[in-house]
């Protein structure tokens, strides 16, 4: 724990710092995008936030391959630089969107070649899971193929929940320590003559990463992490994901509760819910009115939290809350018995049900003109 805590302070002071150079750099060159309709801010803001979080998870991955204990991880083992070198590739698509505002056509092909490299030279798709018993891939190609589709729609989920002052790092960073502790859990709880594990490791530097730049984006907000932030959060979330994914076989999860071949592929997805939710609703919403599932608009979860009567502040703690129901409550499958469970979630989600929806229903009672 104490080697991961520092590997994850590592990248939080260094993404602190980072995203203020950026911001600086930003403003020297005025490198902002036009103010857009569905924007929620007034003034020109410079999105390269993103490349102050890629140098947190840059040098604390450096450090972790030359540090005692987690440098195991990076023994006779290429996947962590299989997938440092996708995040490159992707913070370059997404800082050329940022400043350029490239074609979605183009940031997808930009997408599907970061997510094919992590996937060819760093981690891939093995199993699927599947009760009783998860189904192996035995094909390299469908693996390779799996996994760039998984850590493409990920990407794409955070981004689209890119929305609001502290929105997205806010809620990657509460969904990586949920992931984080389970992971975590897992491994300390096996018998294992290496405790050390690259989903672990790559969840302490997302956190790291995004809890250093949050100081900068908490609103108001003096710079954005830009697409280059978000797929970034979302490569890394999907990698940690397919890494537990591939852990099935060696009985880490037979601790889980009598659910072992789904904790793995749930964490991601628990800790990813509300993007997930927000993207899908999205493809819906915008293919139903003939436009493309990759156009931008104002209808994603934090628009309507606002449109019922939430502050910007209010609605991205709301954000949070239920991120913090959702992520947790699947990562303490992994630990406590599920019926327990699934009896707290849905009690804390039917009150936070309610306090979501309390203006809505505060302003249909307010008389007209009272």
């Amino acid at each position: 724990m104490i080697m991961y805590s520092l590997m994850m302070l590592t990248a939080a002071v260094v993404s602190y710092f980072a995203t203020w150079g950026a911001r600086l750099l930003g403003e020297r060159f005025r490198l902002f995008m036009p103010i857009r309709s569905r924007d929620m801010h007034s003034k020109p803001i410079s999105r390269l936030g993103g490349l102050g979080m890629f140098a947190g998870c840059l040098v604390a991955l450096v450090v972790a391959s030359n540090s005692f204990f987690v440098k195991d991880i990076f023994r006779n083992n290429f996947a962590p630089w299989g997938i440092l070198i996708g995040a490159v590739v992707i913070v370059i698509v997404g800082v050329a969107d940022d400043i350029l505002d490239i074609r979605w056509w183009i940031k997808l092909l930009g997408q599907a070649a970061a997510a094919t490299i992590v996937a060819v030279w760093g981690v891939r798709m093995s199993i699927i899971p599947f009760i009783p018993e998860p189904i192996r891939i035995e094909s390299e190609l469908l693996r390779i193929v799996l996994t760039a589709v998984l850590i493409v729609t990920t990407m794409n989920a955070v981004n689209f929940i890119d929305g609001l002052d502290g929105l997205a790092a806010g809620v990657a960073a509460i969904g990586g320590i949920a992931f984080f502790i389970a992971a975590y859990w897992v491994h300390r709880n096996a018998v294992l003559l290496d405790y050390s594990d690259l989903a672990t490791l790559l969840m302490a530097v997302l956190v790291g990463s995004c809890v250093g730049f949050l100081p900068h984006n908490w609103f108001p907000a003096k710079i954005f992490m830009g697409d280059s932030g978000a797929m970034l959060i979302g490569l890394l979330m999907a990698s940690a994901g397919i890494v537990s994914t591939g852990q099935i076989s060696s009985g880490l999860y037979d601790r889980a509760n009598g659910i072992p071949t789904i904790i793995p592929i749930l964490l991601p997805f628990a800790v990813l819910s509300l993007p997930l939710l927000d993207l899908g609703l999205a493809v819906v919403r915008r293919t139903a009115k003939g436009r493309s599932p990759w156009s931008a608009d104002r209808g994603h979860l934090h628009h309507k939290l606002m449109d019922i009567g939430h502050s910007h502040r209010t609605a991205v703690l709301m954000m949070y809350v239920w991120t913090c129901i959702l992520a947790f409550g699947g990562v303490s499958l992994a630990i406590f018995p599920w019926q327990m469970v699934v009896t707290v979630v849905i009690a804390a989600a039917l009150v936070m049900a309610v306090v979501t929806a309390w203006p809505y229903f505060t302003r249909r009672g307010t008389p007209a003109g009272g």
